[in-house]
């Protein structure tokens, strides 16, 4: 990339740092970087800094991390660099005020297919929904959430064994040079920015809740499946189930499907042969790994090791 041309990018986790690394490491002229202000957690009120930040740190990247992306003193910081384009990368929105500082434009990348999967969690919900492909898309910022003018896209196929981990690593991979390449067809004068065009059936992919993320027993076992994988390894789909009378939580991280004709009650959870099976209308879920309310995640085998469900244990719906 040529020295004129400033880039200033826009980050906080390990996606992003990942994808700014690539771009250092290709050359990119990084003026700046944005990240999320520290965190503190912890009875010691313990820092932690953004993936990006630390990242930034160890290069010497300048940074700044707003807590009112309106500030006037971080928007004059950003106006003296007078950026020619700024990139997005799981960031929060920007509002006008930032974006249309960029002198080209200010562009973001996005884990879907736009205008399919617009919101705060494509991966997940593209396997949920029993995608076979989806992909990223580099767009320019408007005033809408992901609405913006399509620059590139990248697709990839999703397979039946992807969990959100797996499907996010393979988006990874071309997360990088995806940018790269928008960066460079941009100075050629190649980039053909498009509108999006809604043809109707659009999904979206609406922030992860306690709600949404819960199990639903009365669906099949193929849509449940398909949610753990989804949620996998984190959040993590959840359940409610009782056991010896008592009300506890437990989150699926990883489980395949046995369909069967069975007698059983619908909902128990059995252990046979060193299994935990969820009994369901359609046969069973079998959970291969598990993690109980505030424990570590298990494989069924060890978890059976220190911990017994009742005979009369189940789900609940």
């Amino acid at each position: 990339m040529k020295e004129q041309n400033k880039v200033i990018f826009y980050g906080t986790p390990d996606f992003a740092r990942y994808c700014l690394k690539h771009l250092i490491n290709e050359g990119v002229n990084i003026s700046a970087v944005v990240t999320a202000p520290d965190k503190y957690s912890g009875r010691g009120r313990k820092i932690s800094f953004s993936s990006v930040k630390e990242f930034c740190l160890k290069k010497n990247i300048k940074i700044f991390q707003p807590e009112n992306l309106k500030d006037k003193l971080f928007l004059s910081l950003i106006k003296k660099i007078a950026p020619d384009i700024q990139i997005v990368v799981a960031f929060r929105m920007l509002p006008r005020e930032v974006w249309s500082i960029a002198k080209d434009f200010t562009f973001n990348l996005h884990a879907s297919l736009l205008p399919n999967y617009r919101g705060a969690a494509p991966i997940n919900w593209a396997i949920i929904n029993g995608e076979k492909k989806t992909g990223l898309t580099t767009f320019i910022i408007d005033d809408h959430i992901d609405t913006g003018l399509i620059l590139l896209k990248e697709e990839v196929k999703i397979s039946s064994f992807d969990s959100a981990l797996t499907l996010y690593n393979k988006l990874l991979n071309k997360a990088g040079p995806l940018i790269k390449k928008t960066i460079k067809y941009h100075l050629s004068g190649r980039l053909n920015p498009k509108r999006q065009i809604l043809i109707g059936g659009e999904k979206y992919a609406p922030k992860l809740t306690t709600n949404n993320i819960k199990i639903d027993w009365h669906s099949s076992l193929d849509l449940i499946e398909k949610k753990i994988r989804g949620l996998s390894p984190f959040p993590g789909a959840w359940t409610f189930f009782i056991n010896d009378n008592n009300k506890s939580r437990m989150k699926i991280i990883q489980s395949s499907v046995i369909y069967s004709n069975h007698s059983d009650k619908r909902y128990r959870i059995m252990e046979k042969d060193g299994n935990i099976l969820i009994s369901h209308k359609e046969g069973y879920l079998k959970c291969e790994e598990i993690q109980l309310e505030n424990k570590k995640k298990m494989d069924a085998k060890s978890l059976l090791n220190g911990y017994k469900f009742s005979k009369n244990s189940f789900v609940l719906p």
